[in-house]
This record gives C-alpha cells, structure tokens and sequence, in this order.
C-alpha cells in the first residue's frame, strides 16, 4: 500500500498520490468537473502547445479553463522549441496553475512530426535543455511525462529520469509503453521500475493500464513508483479516485449500481451542457455516453440510440427513460476488454 496522503511534489503539499492524467480531446473541463468531485491529489488540463500559447491563440486558453475548486491543477506544455519554454511556462504559472509537465510520451504523428511529443525520446540533450528553461522560469514544480522509448531498441526512460534529477525537475511520470506501441498491447510496468530503480530520490508516477483500484495497488507494489496517474480508467468512471483511496486504506469497495451509472451520465450531460454550444455537446456526448455504458451489460440498445441522436434533449430523455433495472454492471469486464 502506497496510498499517501498529503504527498509532498517538490515545494507543494498536495492532497494525495493519486492523480488524473492530461487527456488530449478528453479531460476538459466538464470532465475534470466530474473527476475533482472525487478529490484526486492533482488533476491536468488538456495539453497545450507552446507555440499556440505564446501567441495567444483562443482556442488555447479556452483548454486550460478552471474553476477554483479545481485546485490542485496542473498543466502540460508540448514542444520543441527551447525559446519557447520559458515564456510559455511563465504563461501557465501567471494563469495560476499549481503544477507544470512537459510531455515527452504523446504518440500522435501530428505531435511527434515536429519533436514534439514522444519525438523527444530522440534527442535527450534537446530534453534536458527545455527543462531547464522551464524550471528556471518558474517557482511552481515541473515534471516530466515520458513514455519508456521510441520503441523497445530504445528504452531511454532511466536516462530521462538521470537528467530530470539532474536539472532539478520534480517528478518524473513513466507511460509503460513504447511510441511504437500507442496505446495497444499491455503496459510494461517493468520499465517503470527501471526508472525508480535508475534513481532512487527522484519522484515516479506510474501510468499505464490503470483501470481499477486493484491494478493501482499492484503497480505500486511491482514498481515502487510513487504516486499514480489514472488516465483511461477515469473513462466513465469518475470515481475510481474515490475506490483507489477505499482499497488502499483497506476500507470494503462500494458497489456501484446501474442508477450511479445513470445519474454520473446526467451530471456529465448537463455539465456539458452548460459548456458547449448544443451541436458540439451532443456530438461529445455521444463518445461519453459509450464511457459509461460500455462496462455495462444490457446497454447496447441504449448505446445505440444516442449514437443516433442529434440534440441534447434527445439524449438526456433516452439517459432517463431507458429501463435501467434491466442492466448490469457489476459483473461487466474491465474497460479495456470490452470490445
């Protein structure tokens, strides 16, 4: 057991260890309003680009909205440009965030065709370099997210961990996969360990496959990673924050009935609701309706349905009407075996 609470990262105390990961298309603001009901020790906006930032594109600004109660709330700079590290780190800690990542683990060729991303992983000395713009930049800790390598004739994770330390950063969060992987295959978790294992002092976070509290557990007792970062798991299931403090603590894990699925729905449509024009929302939500009804049997009919439909009055009235004693989530398989 790993669970720590408070959790100290670099000069900031945080609630806990437990995190919830930036998600690029993902962990918006509606989003992240449904995960901080549960009080994870951190939560991230969306990744930002240092280049949309520094010019002070809209569209930018809008993915790094939050609210107080959002708080602690980190942020994550993508890009390869040292110039730009700088400035663009002071942007976010002038926005009031608590926390800053440099992405080094983001796969997507639109990403990594510039450096950026996991691109990084080729050029070590180009990481170090920005991190150390940034740090000097900043009084708020920065951290790193890396993936363990471009692919497996190149796992890099310890050396990125020894330059980390070296130039002062935080933390280090380790993705046990490969770029080459994205996010197919399992996580090797054992490349996690290699980065704690490099440097014992520096802060891990593990992430990778997370998706429940009984794989928290385990990652924390085959890595000896230091805190977690929760990322698909937190896909219609917000509060797996709150399960992963339960079976840590060695408290009995709540059963969560098909009417916990249909009112978190509810909420997350009405969030979305009252933050997206109605076009945008209803298509969002007919990608959040199949978060919460993918790990449930008997909801395929209601899957559907929303796929089909155009407003948002129209998916809410389904939400409501749809005969939810006949479903069944307690014995569902695990997010990512679904198919």
């Amino acid at each position: 057991m790993k669970l720590k609470k408070p959790f100290q990262l670099g000069s900031l105390k945080l609630p806990s260890n437990i995190f919830c990961a930036p998600l690029a298309g993902c962990s918006d603001f509606p989003f992240r309003r449904m995960t901080t009901a549960y009080r994870p020790g951190l939560v991230y906006c969306e990744m930002v680009k240092m280049d949309a930032l520094v010019r002070h594109d809209p569209h930018t600004y809008r993915l790094l909205a939050y609210e107080g109660e959002m708080h602690p709330i980190g942020a994550q700079l993508c890009g390869s440009k040292p110039d730009l590290a700088g400035p663009s780190a002071r942007i976010l800690e002038d926005l009031g965030f608590d926390v800053i990542d440099f992405n080094c683990g983001c796969p997507v060729d639109k990403v990594t065709k510039d450096g950026s991303g996991s691109g990084m992983l080729k050029n070590l000395d180009l990481i170090g370099e920005i991190l150390t713009r940034m740090i000097h930049s900043v009084k708020i800790p920065v951290t790193i997210k890396i993936r363990a390598g471009w692919d497996e004739s190149s796992i890099v994770g310890p050396q990125i961990t020894k330059i980390a330390q070296q130039v002062g950063a935080a933390a280090v969060a380790v993705h046990g996969r490969t770029r080459e992987q994205a996010y197919r295959g399992e996580a090797h978790w054992g490349w996690i360990r290699e980065c704690k294992e490099a440097v014992p002092r520096m802060m891990i976070i593990g992430n990778g496959d997370l998706f429940d509290a009984e794989k928290v557990e385990k990652m924390f007792e085959a890595t000896s990673c230091d805190a977690v970062l929760l990322s698909r798991g937190t896909f219609g299931s917000p509060w797996i924050i709150e399960d992963v403090y339960r079976r840590l603590s060695g408290e009995e894990p709540l059963v969560r009935t098909p009417l916990d699925y249909r009112n978190a729905l509810l909420q997350h449509l009405e969030y979305v609701r009252e933050y997206y024009p109605p076009r945008k929302a209803a298509m969002d939500l007919r990608r959040i309706g199949c978060w919460y009804l993918k790990r449930g049997q008997g909801t395929r009919k209601l899957r559907e349905m929303i796929n089909r439909s155009k407003t948002l009055e129209e998916i809410n009235q389904l939400v409501r009407d749809y005969p939810w004693h006949e479903t069944d989530f307690a014995t569902a398989l695990p997010f990512e075996q679904e198919v």
